[in-house]
């Protein structure tokens, strides 16, 4: 009985231990990770719209961030990029799938004014883990920049033909699933700007 109270106390004060080690850790790390995040986040914004002056968290994007969400992909955050008179020189929708093979896939969407349209300036990546060599393709030019010029008021398709129209994006091969997850992603983003854009253009 001794040996079982004896027992029971190591395992507290081992597992008490263990716990309060990586308490410590995580409050020593927590900060360098959440700035190391915000600092990827600002490198994909400046890469999509460059030669800002600041990228303004826009505070009203809550309605129309609920219109563009669903089950599969989430709106995280939509920012004005402006110059130093705060005028906006375009848009940054952040966007998470909850559908890529490997879980969520997070991303940038960028939009500038061209014609008077709201047009797509390219996708950054924040966090993807699909397979190597098949989803993880998506992270390429190749498949990114089918994503450049189209306008926020499409809604995009995925095809296979490897011939693309307007608003179709070609497959990655072997990752359909990739490929339907960010196009998802971006359609909402283009949902999110747009309906934005009506309630406060």
């Amino acid at each position: 009985m001794t040996d079982n109270i004896k027992t029971a106390i190591t395992l507290f004060l081992i597992t008490l231990i263990s716990g309060l080690a990586l308490g410590v850790v995580y409050g020593v790390t927590e900060e360098p990770i959440e700035l190391a995040n915000q600092q990827a986040k600002l490198a994909a914004y400046e890469s999509l719209i460059p030669g800002a002056a600041e990228y303004k968290e826009e505070a009203e994007f809550a309605a129309t961030s609920n219109a563009a969400s669903s089950e599969s992909v989430s709106i995280d955050s939509f920012v004005a990029a402006v110059d130093e008179n705060g005028d906006a020189l375009g848009y940054v929708v952040t966007v998470t799938s909850h559908s890529g093979y490997g879980g969520d896939i997070q991303l940038t969407v960028g939009y500038a004014e061209q014609d008077g349209e709201l047009v797509n300036t390219g996708i950054s990546f924040l966090s993807i883990s699909e397979t190597a060599g098949l989803g993880m393709n998506a992270d390429k030019d190749e498949f990114k920049s089918q994503f450049v010029g189209k306008t926020a008021s499409d809604q995009l398709e995925v095809t296979k033909s490897g011939n693309a129209g307007e608003t179709e994006i070609n497959a990655i091969s072997g990752a359909t699933v990739t490929t339907n997850a960010v196009t998802d992603a971006v359609n909402a983003a283009n949902l999110c700007v747009e309906s934005y854009m009506e309630q406060n253009g």
